[in-house]
């Protein structure tokens, strides 16, 4: 039997980590990913919690092994996930949710063409401003860049099968957890839970 794959992409300042948190909190089921990256953690993150923090020169020996599902570069930096992990965690049935941008998006679902993607969108380029500056670790050109980046970026939701506006946290956390349970529903999914059921229903 094989999990069902999450994507969940957006902007930088959208709120995605925040959103998949509270997923992971309220979903045993899931998995997440946790992304190999060049760019130094930031206050608070932990390496193996947020990301695996790891050097230019290691990133490129792995992505010439072949141990990396996807790779992008994003805002100078370098973000993959595991290939060898994700197969492994999916083979055994588990749900995995990855959180990577609509480049890497575009790589996996070469390889995991159900794979359900959901995009999370501020409510308006003003909150998004307003929530990039509250940071406070981004000089002006940096802020900049981000947003003419973001607008990029949020022209990719018709590439997802589901679109979250993140205006308020705990609705946003409500609709996040609501699509992954819908996804769970599909026929597809269902069958390779309950082969025996299928079975004895496909009969003549």
């Amino acid at each position: 039997m094989s999990g069902t794959l999450f994507i969940v992409s957006a902007p930088s300042g959208a709120g995605k980590t925040t959103l998949v948190r509270a997923l992971l909190a309220r979903d045993a089921q899931v998995k997440l990913s946790i992304s190999y990256t060049t760019r130094p953690p930031r206050a608070g993150e932990q390496d193996g919690r947020d990301y695996h923090f790891i050097s230019v020169a290691e990133f490129t020996a792995m992505r010439a092994r072949g141990d990396f599902l996807e790779s992008a570069e994003v805002h100078g930096n370098f973000y993959a996930t595991s290939r060898i992990w994700l197969e492994r965690e999916m083979a055994a049935g588990r749900d995995v949710l990855l959180e990577i941008d609509w480049q890497g998006a575009q790589q996996v679902r070469k390889f995991f063409h159900d794979a359900v993607g959901i995009f999370i969108l501020p409510p308006s380029m003003t909150e998004l401003e307003r929530r990039l500056r509250g940071r406070g670790t981004d000089d002006e050109a940096t802020i900049t860049r981000r947003l003419q980046a973001a607008l990029a970026e949020m022209r990719h939701v018709v590439e997802f099968e589901y679109a979250i506006i993140n205006q308020e946290l705990e609705e946003s956390t409500s609709d996040l957890v609501a699509a992954v349970h819908a996804a769970r529903l599909r026929l597809a999914p269902q069958q390779a839970r309950y082969p025996e059921l299928f079975t004895l229903i496909s009969q003549e």
